[in-house]
């Protein structure tokens, strides 16, 4: 949730010639099976207003039921991915004392866009065009792949402001770089820059800024033209696997292997291979 860190302190209110909140809270944009989420309030360093998030999360929510989606982009725009929580609505509402808006927004925002990402049926790229704090990293976190900007950084700043975490933060980190180093970057937030990340394995691949949007798109098009169906199976696997002994995971393995055995774009495949073609996948 948290916007801001112990050592860098984004500031989501600064602006870039912008007010806080002047600017819609995310734009979609379509490229045949590629939909791209792009967080657009580059004034206040993407961060969360409550508009921004009922946005965010109908957007996710929208593409994620789409079947003509097949794979999923979120970004930033300007210097920021995106810095969580905007901390101006929220010192307005924590100065109100209504305890019940600040808090239910973790239930109600947060935690059904974080769920959404790591659960859709289709793979999900995050495109970290800046810096990723307190939700912010925990969104980039849900992705299946994280393409870093070489000028950008993750900073898990929720204890800074006297917070737990929140998103899935708790969950991801510990499963991306170990629970030692998880805990580390939670207790004594710091901001960790792309070559650190790609090191500890946060960042799947670091590019340099002005090449991060062609090279997100270029993923997600090789994405968006496999197989769909395969990879919402690998996603669930993964996922069950995370926290179910071997057995377990094996018979559940072994129930998505029927399924997706049974589909038609496994035969397509298959006579694809034996005829020495490309096979074409059509999600079905």
């Amino acid at each position: 949730m948290t916007s801001g860190a112990a050592g860098t302190r984004p500031d989501p209110t600064a602006a870039d010639g912008e007010e806080a909140g002047s600017s819609p809270g995310v734009r979609v944009e379509r490229d045949g099976a590629v939909a791209t989420l792009v967080l657009d309030r580059p004034g206040a360093m993407n961060s969360l207003t409550t508009a921004a998030k009922e946005d965010l999360l109908a957007a996710v929510s929208d593409v994620a039921a789409d079947d003509s989606v097949r794979c999923v982009v979120l970004t930033g725009t300007g210097r920021a991915f995106c810095v969580g929580q905007d901390l101006r609505e929220h010192a307005e509402v924590l100065a109100r004392g209504d305890v019940d808006a600040l808090w239910s927004t973790v239930p109600r925002h947060y935690n059904p866009v974080a769920l959404a990402l790591a659960t859709m049926p289709k793979p999900v790229v995050a495109a970290v065009n800046g810096v990723a704090a307190g939700a912010g990293a925990s969104f980039a976190m849900a992705a299946d792949l994280r393409l870093v900007a070489e000028g950008a950084g993750f900073n898990l700043a929720f204890t800074g402001i006297g917070l737990s975490a929140d998103s899935g933060a708790t969950w991801h980190l510990q499963r991306i770089v170990g629970a030692g180093r998880a805990l580390d970057l939670l207790l004594r937030p710091r901001t960790v820059r792309a070559a650190e990340a790609l090191a500890i394995g946060l960042a799947t691949e670091v590019v340099p800024d002005d090449a991060l949007r062609e090279r997100a798109a270029a993923v997600a098009a090789a994405l968006a033209d496999g197989p769909t169906l395969a990879y919402a199976a690998v996603r669930r696997a993964v996922a069950f696997s995370a926290s179910h002994d071997l057995a377990t995971s094996l018979e559940h393995e072994a129930g998505l292997m029927a399924s997706t055995g049974a589909t038609r774009d496994h035969a397509d495949a298959v006579r694809a291979f034996l005829a020495k073609e490309t096979p074409v996948f059509r999600a079905r």
